[in-house]
């Protein structure tokens, strides 16, 4: 079995997939950096004995953006499952072209989403990551990823306006009724939340007007779905396990053969939910 860990700025996804390349199980837990290999070797040996597949696990890939975290997590791999685990890189065999100026600022979660993103979609590609920050990774017809945007996410936002202003209180983000707010919650609301559809919604047309051609749109991250009840056109397909699913993927590319390499892009993946 393979264990897969893609660590985020305020979350850490793991997920483990079986011999027959499904997500058996899936945890989030907080990323923090304070923690020892010892909390996170314990808290992920336990995650797996109490699923009774610890004894199966046998293979990890890890992809991060919190540099400190991915050595702690390759050392409680190292200590408690007595694995090396495959860390994600740049320099990695890729089913894409990184087509950037600085190929080596690719974030690991970025190439996991353009990955999986080339490999069961429809090309050209924009993936849109709703997480700490709302990230476009964008792939071309060809395969290269191209680039995209980061943008502040919608926690980050609300997280904002309560702490830089005095009398907004916090916040649960939730889609609100209306546009035109009726009392402070609802106005916070309509302008974080539909506020940040439109710029995501502007920031597709104008991507598609780039790339000269409609895309495939996909979603992922934990707040795909309280947006798409606000948007227009909404999104294609929204796949909370896609950037798993790219690391599962490049792990296979990268150390355990190339059976997913015949798959071709399809609109009808298992893997997504259309909408």
């Amino acid at each position: 079995m393979l264990l897969v860990i893609d660590i985020g700025n305020t979350n850490t996804n793991i997920g483990v997939y079986n011999n027959s390349g499904n997500l058996e199980k899936n945890w989030n837990i907080a990323s923090d950096i304070k923690r020892f290999e010892d909390e996170y070797g314990i808290l992920i040996l336990n995650l797996l004995q109490n699923s009774n597949i610890a004894p199966h696990i046998d293979s990890a890939i890890i992809s991060s953006v919190v540099a400190p975290l991915c050595e702690t997590y390759k050392m409680a791999l190292e200590k408690y499952l007595n694995i090396t685990p495959f860390i994600l890189s740049h320099k990695a065999k890729l089913p894409i072209k990184i087509d950037l100026k600085q190929p080596k600022e690719a974030g690991a979660d970025r190439l996991a989403n353009a990955s999986a993103a080339a490999i069961l979609y429809k090309l050209p590609a924009i993936v849109i990551d709703l997480g700490t920050a709302t990230s476009f990774d964008i792939v071309d017809e060809n395969k290269n990823f191209i680039g995209g945007l980061i943008a502040p996410g919608l926690k980050i936002q609300a997280k904002a306006l309560s702490q830089f202003t005095s009398k907004l209180p916090k916040l649960k983000i939730e889609a609100p009724e209306n546009a035109i707010g009726k009392d402070t919650i609802s106005a916070m609301l309509s302008g974080i939340v539909r506020g940040h559809a439109a710029m995501i919604e502007g920031m597709i047309k104008a991507c598609e007007k780039e790339l000269g051609q409609k895309a495939t749109i996909i979603a992922t991250g934990g707040y795909s779905n309280v947006l798409f009840d606000t948007m227009e056109r909404g999104f294609d397909y929204i796949n909370p396990s896609l950037t798993l699913e790219g690391l599962k993927y490049l792990y296979e590319l990268n150390c355990g053969g190339d059976k997913y390499d015949t798959r071709n892009n399809t609109k009808d993946s298992k893997t997504a939910a259309l909408l």
